[in-house]
């Protein structure tokens, strides 16, 4: 029998992340886990092979506890997925629009899908994950309560859709990154590239402007540049930054040399290929 290989993701069945799982990973085994930082341990212990995390929202921005645990983890970036976020309005079945009076679904979903809220004066209720609600919302029975869930969750919760596509904003879209235990970069020249990697600043004047200088005078495009807080201290920065490339490539390179004399130190967290979703 061939060893079942496992992908985690955060939220309950019929999550957006378990949609991406499906996807990209159809012969896997897809782990629901509570917590991001469930994931991140069920793939650092061995009890799943690949991790789905979302990172940034087109309209909510970046994921922040994954901001925290990224820098931080052993794990590595091998992979990019994009995901149109579709969000229905469901409830059990013989319910209807005239019979619904509350609806269900996480609170960023709920700010996502004002409209239709709006319209049938529902009284909003928020709930910990977009695919719970939906389970709740089945495990209630009750024909006044409905959610605004994933169109995956609806066949794992038996519930009947009764509004599709209920976001106010077609654009909304969300990036998952794929992790593994092992570092497993693409290959020189294979395709467009991106890498990831932190880097904390020293204490000096202009020190993140000398830092980045060498990105902008080798040409390499920087896609995302994002700041924390280290240990709580004002004056200590870390950094994590995603530019196109492969740290082989020259002018990469030579842009991490220089990056080198401004930091205390310089973590590549992956190089991995770009979904096409950037090129559209």
């Amino acid at each position: 029998m061939p060893t079942v290989r496992r992908i985690a993701y955060q939220g309950e069945p019929g999550a957006n992340s378990h949609i991406v799982c499906q996807e990209h990973y159809p012969d896997w085994e897809a782990l629901a886990c509570a917590s991001f930082e469930d994931v991140f341990a069920a793939v650092e212990g061995g009890e799943a092979d690949l991790a789905m995390i979302p990172i940034d929202n087109s309209i909510a921005g970046r994921v922040a506890d994954i901001h925290h645990f990224l820098p931080a983890s052993t794990l590595y970036i091998v992979g990019e997925h994009f995901l149109r976020i579709r969000f229905h309005l469901m409830a059990v079945p013989g319910a209807d629009l005239s019979t619904i009076r509350t609806v269900h679904s996480h609170v960023h979903a709920l700010g996502q899908c004002r409209r239709i809220i709006r319209e049938h004066g529902l009284s909003p209720q928020i709930s910990g994950d977009t695919a719970g609600a939906a389970r709740e919302v089945a495990e209630a029975g009750d024909p006044t309560q409905a959610a605004i869930s994933p169109p995956l969750a609806a066949g794992i919760y038996g519930l009947e859709v009764l509004a599709e596509d209920v976001e106010d904003e077609e654009h909304n879209t969300t990036r998952f990154v794929v992790l593994s235990r092992d570092a497993k970069p693409a290959e020189q020249g294979s395709g467009p590239l991106v890498t990831t990697f932190v880097f904390n600043v020293r204490n000096l004047p202009a020190a993140l402007y000398k830092a980045l200088g060498g990105f902008a005078t080798n040409g390499v495009n920087m896609t995302k540049l994002e700041s924390y807080m280290v240990d709580g201290h004002f004056t200590a920065t870390q950094f994590l930054a995603e530019v196109e490339g492969h740290p082989d490539d020259p002018p990469l390179q030579r842009a991490l040399e220089e990056l080198a004399f401004f930091t205390t130190e310089v973590k590549l967290i992956g190089t991995y290929p770009a979904d096409a979703f950037r090129a559209e």
